[in-house]
């Protein structure tokens, strides 16, 4: 009863904001809604998809993070696989390196340095290449490497097979529940990563969906706010709320194809070192 108690209390709000998005401006005002829509409308979402900064930030979004996660996938088993042999011997002072940075995170002020340093300032790159290698990823990508018998790779050395194809042909294919973990992991991590782009972009041309639903709700500085007159009598809520739901939905539609694998993944990185 308890778990079921947080749990709706977790989801009362959520089942507010989407009641919110499809009631009218006079229901909102009148403080109408609860859990249920009121004088139901899609006058909200119409008025959000009109506006070309929606989509253009929306695409942004989905190519950061198609992107973004591929490449962190690629590099987290990158490092992951050498750490998990025994015959490398400096694999504990590299697993001691990746602790620590596990541990004690660098400030914004060096980061900020990094990446200019790098000429990353004003691209996407600085939104997907800080975060490839998660710490705490790549200790559960290794513990599922570890899982895999060593007579497989050993096999395949034999019939001379090298590092790059035992990965791609062997390790990479009995993975697949630590690639739905990571997809999930990273995918949600840059889909709703705000903060980045608030350091590393100032051209508001690149801002990512997050940053527009953001700037929005909070701000109310947005160019939906102004740039649409067929909007004028709308209710600013239930256009907040429209951008959150559809902030919210692609990532809710991709998890639950992979959720078997993600409670897999999760178990197994717990029980393995």
């Amino acid at each position: 009863m308890i778990l079921f108690g947080i749990s709706l209390a977790m989801l009362l709000p959520i089942f507010n904001i989407v009641a919110q998005s499809f009631s009218s401006s006079a229901a909102i005002a009148d403080h109408k809604v609860y859990l249920w829509p009121a004088d139901f409308t899609l006058d909200n979402y119409e008025a959000v998809l009109k506006q070309a900064s929606i989509w253009k930030a929306f695409g942004i979004s989905v190519w950061i993070t198609a992107l973004g996660t591929a490449i962190a996938i690629f590099m987290t088993a990158s490092l992951a696989y050498p750490l998990s042999r025994t015959e490398y011997r400096e694999r504990k002072g590299v697993l001691v390196l990746v602790l620590v940075t596990m541990i004690f995170h660098a400030p914004l002020i060096p980061n900020y340095m990094l990446i200019r340093s790098l000429g990353l300032l004003d691209t996407l790159w600085a939104l997907m290449l800080p975060g490839a290698i998660s710490a705490f990823n790549l200790f559960v990508m290794r513990s599922f490497f570890l899982a895999i018998p060593n007579e497989l790779i050993e096999s395949s050395r034999i019939d001379g097979a090298g590092e790059l194809r035992t990965l791609r042909s062997i390790i990479i294919p009995l993975s697949k529940p630590a690639m739905a973990t990571m997809t999930i992991i990273y995918s949600v991590a840059l889909w709703n990563n705000y903060s980045n782009a608030l350091y590393y972009l100032s051209d508001r041309a690149l801002y990512p969906l997050q940053v527009k639903l953001r700037e929005f709700v909070i701000t109310d500085s947005s160019d939906l706010a102004t740039s649409a007159g067929d909007i004028a009598n709308l209710s600013p809520e239930g256009l907040k709320m429209a951008v959150i739901v559809i902030a919210t939905v692609p990532i809710m539609i991709v998890y639950p194809f992979l959720q078997k694998h993600f409670v897999k993944g999760m178990l197994i990185g717990s029980i393995k070192s």
